[in-house]
Formats: C-alpha cells, sequence, structure tokens
C-alpha cells in the first residue's frame, strides 16, 4: 500500500509497537501473537493486524509475529535506521531537559548544536554541547548537515527563526512554541502543545469524574 495512505492513527501507533517489541526482545521473547500483544498493548488483536497489514503483515498464522524482526521492519519504517542530526533552538528549562535526555542518541537522534540568544549562557556546556549564540546557527547548519531543528522557545521568536530555518534547508521541525509556524509543504513540522495536552487530560479526568457521578 502507498505510505501517502496510510492513516495518522496507525502512524501514531507504530512507536508503541516499536517500544513494546523492545521490551519483549530485551526479555528474550522470541515470537508473540497478536492477541498476546493486543493484551500488553491494549489494542485489539484485530486493530494490530490492520496496521502491520498496511505494510505486509509481518506475521505468518500460527506462528504470530517474529519479535526481533517485527521490532527491526518497524524500526525501519519509523527511519530509525537512519541517523539524524539535530539542532535545539532554546536553552532554557525544557531545551537543557531535551538535551540531557539520552534516548534520542539512542533511537539515531544526535544533537549537533544548542542555540540560545541568553549571553550569559553562551559556552555553557549541556553533555559536552556548548552553548551558542544565535548568529552563529545559519553557518552552522550549512557545515554540519542539519536535519531536524527542535524550537522550545517563546512563540514572538519562534516564526522569526523558522524562517531562518527555511533558508538553511532544514528538513524538520520538532516544535515546542506555542505557535502554528507557516512553512513550506516539504518540510515536516511536529507541534508539542504542552499547555494543550494538559487541557487534554484535565477534560478526561473531568470525564470520568462526570462518569462516576452519573453512574456510567
Amino acid at each position: 500500500m502507498d505510505e501517502k495512505n496510510i492513516s495518522g492513527a496507525v502512524i501514531k501507533r507504530l512507536p508503541r509497537y516499536f517500544r513494546y517489541l523492545g521490551e519483549l526482545r530485551d526479555e528474550g521473547v522470541e515470537r508473540i501473537s497478536s492477541g498476546d500483544l493486543s493484551v500488553l498493548m491494549k489494542v485489539t488483536a484485530s486493530q494490530i493486524r490492520q496496521d502491520l497489514n498496511q505494510f505486509g503483515g509481518f506475521g505468518q498464522q500460527g506462528y504470530g509475529y517474529n519479535v526481533s524482526h517485527l521490532y527491526d521492519e518497524i524500526g525501519k519504517i519509523l527511519g530509525l535506521h537512519k541517523k539524524h542530526n539535530l539542532i535545539l533552538i532554546g536553552a532554557g528549562n525544557l531545551g537543557q531537559a531535551l538535551a540531557n535526555y539520552v534516548n534520542f542518541e539512542k533511537r539515531g537522534f544526535i544533537i549537533k548544536g544548542i542555540f540560545d540568544k541568553n549571553e550569559k549562557i553562551h559556552g555553557k556546556l549541556i553533555r559536552d554541547i556548548p552553548i551558542s549564540p544565535m548568529e552563529e546557527m545559519e553557518s552552522f547548519m550549512k557545515n554540519n548537515d542539519i536535519d531536524i531543528a527542535v524550537l522550545t522557545i517563546p512563540k514572538t521568536e519562534a516564526v522569526k527563526v523558522a524562517g531562518m530555518l527555511v533558508r538553511c534547508g532544514i528538513k524538520g521541525i520538532w516544535n515546542f512554541a506555542h505557535v502554528d509556524l507557516n512553512v513550506p509543504d516539504n518540510i515536516v513540522v511536529k507541534n508539542e502543545h504542552l499547555s494543550e495536552s494538559l487541557m487534554e487530560l484535565s477534560y478526561n479526568l473531568n470525564r470520568s469524574v462526570s462518569d462516576k457521578k452519573t453512574g456510567g
């Protein structure tokens, strides 16, 4: 099937498949049925089969799925067999927390540079990476084959910085700024609005309380 026709819901589930299969592989599990995987992931066995069939299936009737093989194949679908060079723009609390998250490197996402406009923290090292002035970002990108930029800056600055990134040929932006970026269609943007996620959690908590009160 043409991957352009893969639904967003299926794509969102792929990292969960990858995570659970990785844990099973580390535990020494060699194969698993869609039924057993459904119990772990709380997704129906039918849904799992439908999802994986869109990429070729990978399973054998009466055998199930080879855990290690499926883990590797989903990793390839997610592009994790490749290395991606990142820069992080904004070295505040969130930016520093992301820079210190070592699992990025385990998945092939390599932070090459960190940039911030605050002169007081220029030169400070985060995992041996110096925080550099924003003025150096464009030349750094051109010399280091940067694929992805991570934005952890205020929304008032994000639009201007996004324009700079476009001029430098960025391929993807992981955007934590509370603003929707207007960039060309060939640039992939993943928005992370933390307050919206918290409001969604609040809604679900409120609904759960309401259901209990009404006996639903």
